[in-house]
């Protein structure tokens, strides 16, 4: 009798702690900060021009925007904060900084940028394939690296920090073209075929968003497109690599992923298309929660259709995602399920401030984006 009185006892005392921790884990829910749910994007055009063709971006902490065209110019958007002693400029909140590298006998084609805290590196598309490394000062602008090939086209750039930085391209020869650098962009290195997976018939990269590249830590993904479309993954900044499938639309030189993003080492999204037949939403939407190894087809015939670039909204939980293309902005906050289409105003890529703010840059202008719920 003593011995199932205490077996009550202990019962009662395990069931009023678990009901304990089930009110205390939800009342410590109801106060974690909800995730933002964009319904509009206000859209502030900071740089426009007819002749601008911009698919290289990237945001420098210290300063901000930062950008690289298509007729070879090096653009810089420096707050007022550093220059508001000039008196034309208190109309506006920043100063537009243009030079450009090209010159009466060379025509420079930029589709790729990496900023770091004090300079930056972008790369040109064609032959030769030159990478500079930039800097405000016009005089301090060096190239670090050329491949003449005729093959050679260089989609991507990204630092897995200020020493260590990778480009990718189209393949010269039987893998995509990848150099390295490991002394802060002062040398780079082409890794062999032998060392790479062997790519398809078929298989290259797009120079679309500048958005081939994931880097999380020392964790690397990298998006190939066209007749087969496919993930090269690295775990070691780029010393090994292994190769994925993934079940994106493919099969045509205009078909496959335009970009990647990774949230943590596990989660990624990736989204492309047919520029060709944009509206087609069929399985141009892809993620995978496993580090790259599977992906899965998401929002199957729904909205968006074609996009070049997606990016995590920072803080979002790996739910947050805004896709971006000619034909528009869309915005997700389940992971890819489902989107919403925030407006009809094209850009080719887009990168984040905060969770709410960011930029984007497409044909003929760069603009500020506010998100708002």
């Amino acid at each position: 009798m003593k011995k199932e009185k205490l077996l009550v006892f202990v019962s009662i005392v395990t069931m009023s702690i678990m009901c304990y921790g089930l009110l205390s884990y939800t009342s410590y829910r109801k106060h974690l900060p909800s995730l933002k749910q964009f319904r509009s994007v206000h859209i502030e055009t900071l740089v426009q021009d007819s002749t601008l063709n911009i698919r290289a971006l990237e945001l420098v902490d210290s300063i901000g925007p930062t950008y690289l065209t298509s007729r070879g110019e090096f653009g810089i958007l420096l707050p007022n904060s550093f220059i508001n002693h000039v008196d034309s400029l208190k109309e506006k909140s920043f100063y537009h900084h243009k030079i450009n590298l090209s010159n009466d006998t060379l025509q420079l084609n930029f589709r790729a940028l990496s900023a770091l805290k004090e300079k930056g590196f972008g790369i040109t598309i064609g032959s030769p394939a030159l990478l500079y490394q930039l800097n405000a000062d016009l005089e301090k602008n060096k190239i670090v690296y050329e491949e003449h090939h005729p093959k050679a086209f260089y989609d991507a750039m990204e630092f897995w920090n200020d020493d260590e930085g990778i480009a990718i391209g189209d393949p010269t020869a039987d893998c995509i073209s990848i150099i390295i650098t490991r002394d802060g962009g002062e040398t780079w290195t082409k890794l062999l075929c032998e060392d790479l997976p062997k790519i398809k018939e078929g298989e290259a990269a797009f120079a679309a968003s500048d958005s081939n590249i994931a880097i999380v830590g020392t964790h690397t993904w990298i998006a190939t497109g066209g007749k087969v479309s496919r993930i090269l993954y690295s775990s070691d900044k780029g010393k090994t690599w292994e190769i994925y499938d993934t079940p994106i639309v493919q099969g045509l030189e205009t078909t496959g992923m335009y970009s990647i993003d990774f949230y943590d080492r596990l989660n990624g999204f990736g989204i492309g298309g047919d520029y060709t037949r944009p509206a087609d939403s069929s399985a141009n939407k892809i993620r995978t929660h496993d580090g790259g190894k599977t992906w899965q087809l998401v929002a199957i015939n729904q909205s968006p259709g074609y996009r070049s670039c997606v990016q995590y909204v920072p803080n979002g939980e790996g739910k947050a995602l805004v896709a971006i293309g000619f034909n528009g902005i869309d915005y997700s906050s389940d992971a890819g399920n489902s989107w919403t289409h925030l407006s009809d105003e094209g850009f080719y890529t887009i990168r984040f401030l905060n969770d709410s703010v960011a930029y984007a840059a497409g044909n003929g202008r760069l603009s500020k984006l506010t998100f708002k719920e």
